[in-house]
């Protein structure tokens, strides 16, 4: 085994297929019904290494917001090559008929509105009005946003856990712990082939569940200072803490994802705990996948791989 080194190469996993992002490539494989792997490869557009992903705090913001556009896109071309076995929803529809050769960019910004307005409905200001119910019996706000807290990770792992039942999803997540195995074994500079990447864990510091956990955890922190007002300035002040708290986040995540200390894995554990659901073991054939997609993005020059 190799000497362990970090990477900033990370990756998403898609319907059948797993998309990588290194520092120059964005490549997406698909396994294709016929049983081949398609690779789709594609330099890195400036809008991913623009000035504001380089500034502290700032970037946590901008980063979710380019990796749910990067996401989507590639999400809906995995679902391309399975367009038999699901039924176009009436919005893409509409969306493709009012928007005719521009309903891609339609689709990818109202899918991202729409999650948005999802998880912050469900997951920010549901919490925050069901724990609002206990204010007449608890006059303390210390303890109001810490029940708040508790309920908002509890939702989300009832959610993460309801979906994980689904079909679909679960192959999902196999194809999740496929590209944290090919990644842990590319860092333990192994040779890329499905013997070496599948002795590795599906658990990851830098996966996009942790970067979610903690998001929940800090909010918690963040909130509390700020008393526990009226449920509209609350709702609103949760609102215009948002990306702060995505800053932080994301910060804690490079931290994680760098480093080896105590504290990092301390850090890390509840991330891990919530990745025993979203991650799966996956077969020798995702393995294969996550390779052709890491292999195509790894830079010639290690020293380029940086944060």
């Amino acid at each position: 085994m190799g000497e362990t080194k970090r990477t900033s190469i990370g990756g998403q996993a898609l319907i059948e297929g797993i998309m990588m992002k290194g520092p120059y490539k964005l490549a997406t494989a698909v396994r294709r019904p016929d049983g081949e792997i398609e690779l789709k490869s594609q330099k890195i557009s400036s809008v991913f290494k623009g000035k504001l992903s380089k500034i502290p705090l700032v970037r946590g913001s901008i980063m979710l917001i380019d990796a749910m556009v990067t996401g989507i896109k590639e999400l809906m071309y995995s679902a391309e090559f399975y367009e038999d076995e699901y039924e176009e929803d009436k919005l893409d529809k509409f969306l493709k008929k009012v928007f005719k050769d521009k309903a891609e960019k339609a689709i990818i910004y109202t899918s991202i509105v729409l999650a948005l307005v999802f998880s912050i409905g469900i997951f920010i200001i549901g919490p925050s009005l069901l724990t609002n119910f206990l204010v007449n019996k608890i006059n303390n706000s210390i303890v109001l946003n810490l029940i708040e807290g508790i309920l908002r990770v509890a939702l989300f792992i009832l959610y993460v856990v309801l979906i994980s039942k689904m079909d679909d999803v679960y192959r999902v997540f196999q194809y999740h712990g496929a590209e944290h195995k090919t990644i842990y074994c590319y860092e333990n500079g192994e040779e890329l082939i499905v013997e070496n990447a599948r002795k590795y864990s599906t658990l990851h510091p830098r996966c996009g569940t942790s970067f979610i956990v903690n998001v929940l955890i800090i909010s918690i922190i963040v909130f509390s200072f700020f008393g526990w007002p009226g449920p509209l300035k609350r709702i609103l002040i949760r609102l215009i803490a948002l990306p702060v708290i995505a800053g932080i986040s994301y910060e804690i995540n490079r931290f994680i994802g760098r480093s080896d200390s105590k504290i990092a894995r301390i850090f890390a554990y509840p991330g891990f705990l919530i990745q025993k659901i979203t991650t799966k073991e996956p077969d020798d054939s995702m393995l294969e996948v996550a390779i052709v997609a890491l292999s195509d993005v790894i830079p010639e020059n290690r020293n380029d791989d940086v944060w």
